[in-house]
């Protein structure tokens, strides 16, 4: 794959155990994998398929069965190479300081006191932990323990830093943040590491940070998928290429007895509000008046809050507020960045008109933004009396989504519909009917 020589490299590594009547247990097949300098690499595969033992192997924390590991061209023999671990659990000492644990490393190495405390001390403003340096970790937040976390591993200035599942522990927003901020380290080369490997079981967090892909399988272990993606940074999880690459990796995972070509980029564009080939659009499940109750609070504090703050705020949990703010963000009402809401221009005009005026743009949003009520609208004024029973539209979405989940796609699509005026619904007779204008 690559002329440059790895900076680390296995050669039929493979792990097993042996059973006391001779049986042996292979957990990792004969594998060929090398990392190579200035790449972001991601390891996935299904729970329980290898994917931490390969890491242990690479690392040098447990020896392969079988098979040669090599470090630039060179055999390990036993060796520790120039690596650091980020684990999922924090893996602190809790009896001592920030400060102290991010030395810990140094002093196993057996640098002088001098030289750890000036190494912490920088590696700890790098990722934003200036004035945490005396506080204990049951001070901390879970983000906040990670950071020390990565401050720890970076602070011995490692050649290849791991990453075990290191943003699993995390809620949604400060893994975003963390990966954002490792991300911004990497691109801006504010850390010395030549070469990242990462281990995820979460193949959107991979396309998000990653140059290259590795994908097991299990039972053994071995390599199904390995290729290069050239996205630029930032990604967007919405881009047709994005989106097309997630389903291809999600295809290898659960289909592992089906061969998986991996698709070409396309080259044309698709419309706005058009689902990505081989992803339907889901819809946030989150009422009208939920989306204008969101927009009315953001327009009061000045057009942009803290998304932990807002749903302390509103004594709501982060998971509830966030299909109300998804849907806002569907339909350009706001934008979430960085664990931020703000409303943007659109979300501005609609928060500030009349009901007869926000119903008019609600549905101008809706029509071009959302996929499924534009197909709605489309089906009902193809047919001469304009309307349909809801399980044609049913009988569309249970070709992407679960029997469940298409009824509440469908019913989402409603509370959409009626609110903007573009369609009606019978309960009934459960038919669907066009709106007179």
């Amino acid at each position: 794959m690559e002329s440059r020589e790895p900076v680390i490299e296995a050669r039929a590594v493979e792990k097993f155990y042996l059973q006391p009547d001779g049986h042996r247990i292979q957990v990792i097949a004969p594998t060929d994998l090398s990392i190579y300098p200035d790449q972001i690499v991601a390891l996935l595969g299904p729970s329980g398929c290898g994917k931490s033992t390969m890491l242990r192997i690479l690392t040098g924390l447990t020896p392969p069965s079988a098979g040669e590991l090599f470090w630039h061209g060179r055999p390990l023999d036993g060796g520790i190479p120039n690596v650091s671990i980020v684990f999922q659990s924090f893996a602190l000492f809790p009896w001592l300081t920030v400060l102290d644990n991010v030395e810990a490393p140094l002093a196993a190495r057996g640098f002088h006191a001098i030289e750890r405390r000036k190494r912490a001390l920088k590696i700890l403003d790098t990722v934003g932990l200036d004035g945490f340096e005396a506080a204990y970790p049951k001070e901390l937040s879970g983000g906040m323990k990670q950071r020390v976390g990565f401050a720890r591993a970076l602070v011995v200035e490692p050649e290849l830093l791991f990453m075990d599942e290191p943003f699993s522990a995390l809620d949604v927003l400060t893994a975003e943040n963390l990966r954002h901020e490792l991300l911004e380290l990497w691109l801006n080369k504010k850390m010395s590491t030549r070469a990242i490997f990462l281990v995820t079981h979460n193949i959107e967090e991979a396309m998000l940070l990653a140059d290259r892909f590795i994908v097991l399988d299990r039972n053994p272990a071995r390599v199904r998928a390995d290729f290069e993606v050239k996205l630029p940074h930032p990604r967007n999880r919405q881009a047709e290429r994005f989106v097309e690459l997630v389903d291809y990796i999600y295809k290898v995972l659960t289909q592992p007895k089906l061969e998986h070509a991996l698709p070409l980029p396309e080259t044309k564009s698709v419309a706005e509000g058009e689902p990505a080939p081989g992803k339907y659009q889901m819809l946030p499940h989150a009422r009208p008046g939920g989306i204008a109750g969101l927009l009315e609070i953001l327009l009061d504090r000045g057009g942009r809050d803290d998304l932990y703050h807002l749903a302390e705020e509103l004594v709501m949990e982060v998971d509830d507020l966030l299909p109300i703010i998804e849907a806002a963000a569907l339909l350009n009402f706001a934008r979430l960045h960085e664990g931020d809401v703000e409303i943007t221009p659109e979300g501005r005009a609609f928060a500030g008109a009349d009901i007869l005026s926000r119903k008019l743009l609600f549905r101008e949003a809706a029509l071009r933004h959302a996929f499924l009520l534009r197909q709605i609208e489309h089906a009902l004024k193809a047919k001469s009396d304009h309307t349909l029973p809801d399980d044609f539209f049913h009988d569309v979405l249970d070709e992407h989504f679960s029997d469940e989940e298409a009824q509440r796609q469908l019913q989402t699509a409603i509370h959409w519909g009626r609110y903007a005026e573009i369609f009606d619904y019978d309960a009934n007779n459960k038919r669907l009917f066009l709106t007179e204008p």
